[in-house]
């Protein structure tokens, strides 16, 4: 398991992620601010609060009050924006406390999402899915792309690293190093990065909107994803959640599910393929009898083609 947050760990992300490492390594006072001059920032790496975690954690604020602070930045007319923190600030507005411990800096907004961002990697309990877009949105800033572009530019990289395409022509040194830095950084690796975390942005929605809220695994959203059919996928989907199916039970599911005709055509066709490559390479061809029984049941096949 996960260690805890702490200030030290995030000192460090941040020393190697960003140039302004003054962001977080330097001492701040903590202070008393009203939680009615505190503001949530227009956009959030974190979409979802566990509700069982978020109600033992208003039950310890309501017992022992608010034992880490927040961080804000300043805004103008002396109200704050909530920079880290946000479970502890909905629990003490939860609560009905008047006043939070805090340490307020004077930092921008981008470089309050930076912070945002990190904290969010830090998680015990962060799933793939806000994991991966987390990761994006800190290259996006990193190298100051938009995240289409940036997920573009990851794709080039790994051409090159698998020598597909000459580098002079599709990326930059600058890029590289930066991406290099953030991976190294949160460990992670380009090409596992590409193959196994990408993809998950790119699941049916129904399917995504449940990894995002860490209601499913990230290998059974991928089984289930395989379900074209959309009324098949979110049942499946919904059972699977509320009877905690195993990765071979859903599995077991799609392949009793009935198949489209198309689907059932293409299962043909594939069998076909395979049984010809299959044929190919075994020793029939050395055994009189069965050559001269596959010789039967190749009259018979064209036999089917041409009356067609």
């Amino acid at each position: 398991m996960k260690p805890q947050p702490n200030p030290e760990r995030l000192k460090l992300r941040n020393v190697v992620l960003f140039d302004d490492a003054d962001l977080v390594a330097s001492p701040a006072a903590q202070n008393e601010i009203a939680i009615s001059k505190i503001v949530l920032p227009s956009q959030q790496p974190r979409r979802y609060f566990d509700s069982d975690k978020m109600a033992s954690l208003v039950d310890s604020v309501r017992q022992h009050g608010i034992l880490e602070p927040v961080l804000l930045r300043s805004l103008d007319n002396n109200t704050y924006e909530l920079v880290a923190g946000e479970r502890r600030y909905r629990a003490a507005k939860e609560v009905g406390l008047e006043q939070i411990p805090a340490i307020v800096r004077q930092i921008t907004q981008d470089e309050a999402w930076q912070i945002s961002l990190i904290e969010n990697l830090q998680r015990e309990d962060i799933n793939p899915v806000e994991e991966t877009e987390a990761i994006l949105q800190l290259l996006s800033l990193k190298i100051n792309l938009p995240i289409d572009e940036v997920t573009a530019q990851l794709y080039r990289m790994r051409h090159i690293a698998r020598g597909e395409v000459g580098q002079n022509v599709l990326t930059s040194s600058e890029y590289e190093s930066a991406i290099g830095s953030v991976f190294g950084s949160l460990g992670f690796k380009l090409e596992s990065f590409i193959t196994s975390r990408l993809p998950l942005l790119k699941l049916p929605s129904d399917v995504l909107e449940f990894l995002r809220q860490g209601r499913i695994e990230y290998t059974k959203a991928q089984a289930i994803a395989k379900v074209k059919d959309q009324i098949s996928r979110q049942e499946l989907l919904s059972e699977s959640i509320e009877h905690g199916l195993s990765l071979v039970q859903i599995r077991d599911r799609i392949a009793a599910l009935p198949q489209s005709p198309k689907q059932s055509e293409n299962s043909l066709k594939s069998q076909v393929d395979t049984t010809f490559r299959s044929l190919k390479k075994s020793s029939i061809w050395k055994d009189p009898k069965k050559k001269k029984r596959l010789e039967k049941l190749m009259q018979q096949i064209e036999s089917l083609i041409s009356s067609v």
